[in-house]
């Protein structure tokens, strides 16, 4: 039995939780996150708590029931809680900002990048070298940091670019001088 899969999930106060023809709709107030649930996977949805069961115990229900349980408590927790991902900028001259709901970001290139924001999604900028994106579904703010990320990765010999706050970056030694 998955020890993950048979945990109950615990519905907080103000949290509205349907499941229609396989979708998995979490809300509460403006924070909406729907998931796809796989339709041999049994989910019961009791006054105060979501149970995930799984039908046999074949390896692909096994493995299915952990995964289903987690997908359902990460839409609880994000419309709750809301999930954080913290960028920093680093490199002489380069920066975030915000235009409107649109990041901006000016890492040696040629020409600024603008990110637009999607729906659910929200961008801060506390520093002109951090970012926060923020959000209820978890998948989602991975994806748009990575993408954030992806545009200038820290490169190894003086670590400029953008990293997330907790990634360590190892730098590399540069070249020795020939001695004459």
């Amino acid at each position: 039995m998955s020890r993950i899969g048979k945990q109950p999930i615990a519905i907080p106060a103000g949290v509205e939780v349907k499941l229609e023809n396989g979708v998995m709709e979490v809300k509460k107030g403006q924070a909406v996150v729907q998931e796809k649930i796989h339709p041999d996977m049994i989910v019961k949805i009791e006054a105060d708590q979501i149970l995930v069961e799984r039908p046999s115990d074949s390896k692909i229900h096994r493995s299915l029931h952990g995964l289903t349980r987690s997908l359902i408590n990460n839409m609880v927790v994000g419309v709750t809680e809301s999930f954080k991902k913290t960028l920093e900028v680093n490199g002489t001259g380069y920066r975030a900002a915000l235009e409107g709901s649109n990041l901006v970001l000016t890492v040696g290139l040629s020409h600024p990048v603008s990110f637009a924001q999607p729906e659910g999604i929200t961008f801060e900028v506390p520093k002109p070298g951090q970012i926060i994106v923020s959000g209820a579904d978890k998948q989602m703010v991975g994806e748009i940091a990575a993408k954030i990320r992806a545009v200038r990765p820290p490169e190894p010999y003086k670590g400029k670019g953008i990293k997330y706050d907790n990634e360590i970056v190892r730098l590399k030694e540069g070249k020795t001088g020939a001695a004459k």
